[in-house]
């Protein structure tokens, strides 16, 4: 989108005239987010369609492919989705029957979540679409860059939890 010449998106019109200028289109954090929906929305088109279950859906159901039991709350943790988002997938996963949830014997209050016959076969029919998917973004980079892209990503991710830390 271009700045009009005197238009409100005109950088020569701003309100505060000595204040910096955020292009967000250069702004890190936007730019990891952008890329990061992009992605996803395109992958959860493999998904989307087949079994109409959409990103948070698809994010309980590899980790409980992955984990075999979790609560909640570890999906939640592993997976960076609020614990209400978490719920609501995990209520849909139910009413697909894609999911049970198992009592804990020795505290009631407790539940783990588990794949169902259905969320195995689901889960197991995604599996390779998404290997298969991951590969072909991968394919754009060479080997080096994908060694660089990992060592970046832990550089971010670190910076990010320093950030955080008062």
């Amino acid at each position: 989108m271009s700045a009009h010449k005197g238009s409100k998106t005109d950088p020569s019109h701003r309100s505060v005239p000595d204040q910096p200028v955020l292009q967000l289109r250069h702004f890190l954090p936007y730019r990891l987010n952008h890329l990061a929906e992009t992605v996803s929305r395109s992958f959860s088109k493999i998904y989307a369609d087949t079994y109409g279950i959409g990103i948070p859906e698809w994010r309980v159901l590899a980790m409980l492919g992955e984990h075999r039991e979790m609560t909640a709350r570890d999906v939640s943790q592993a997976t960076s989705m609020h614990k209400t988002k978490v719920s609501r997938a995990v209520a849909a996963l139910e009413k697909s029957n894609l999911i049970q949830r198992v009592k804990n014997p020795e505290d009631q209050r407790e539940q783990t979540l588990r794949l169902s016959k259905e969320g195995i076969a689901v889960y197991e029919d995604i599996v390779p679409r998404a290997l298969a998917y991951s590969r072909q973004l991968e394919e754009a980079l060479t080997d080096d860059q994908k060694a660089l892209l990992d060592d970046l990503f832990e550089r971010l991710h670190q910076a990010a939890l320093d950030h955080d830390t008062p």
